[in-house]
């Protein structure tokens, strides 16, 4: 079974990335083949075993890593097949990221990937 605080930080984190990449939910949802209402439902953690394959679908989406959402969602992922993304995909995945947290480094990113701050 997978724990509330494994889902909330799978929908903390496919929001975010959505966010950094600032994407709308529609957008994700159609590159993901899902509805928004779905995507919706996952960010806020309201879904509590989303399939493997709309994970593979979402990390697609929003060009993360795979293993790294199934992680998230709960399923059980070797250490040696894991992510190494690096210090930000860990921050992004952070159980204890907040929502202003994550809104703060989404508008960071964006300023920063359009010159505002260098």
């Amino acid at each position: 079974m997978v724990c509330m605080t494994e889902t909330r930080a799978l929908g903390q984190t496919l929001k975010s990335v959505r966010e950094l990449h600032g994407t709308s939910l529609k957008t994700v949802a159609e590159g993901a083949e899902i509805s928004p209402a779905y995507l919706q439902k996952l960010e806020k953690g309201a879904v509590t075993a989303p399939s493997p394959h709309v994970l593979h679908r979402l990390a697609g989406a929003l060009g993360v890593e795979y293993l790294e959402l199934m992680r998230l969602a709960g399923y059980v992922v070797s250490e040696k097949t894991g992510s190494s993304s690096g210090a930000l995909a860990q921050a992004l995945s952070a159980q204890d990221l907040t929502d202003d947290e994550a809104r703060a480094l989404a508008t960071f990113l964006k300023m920063y990937r359009t010159g505002q701050i260098g």
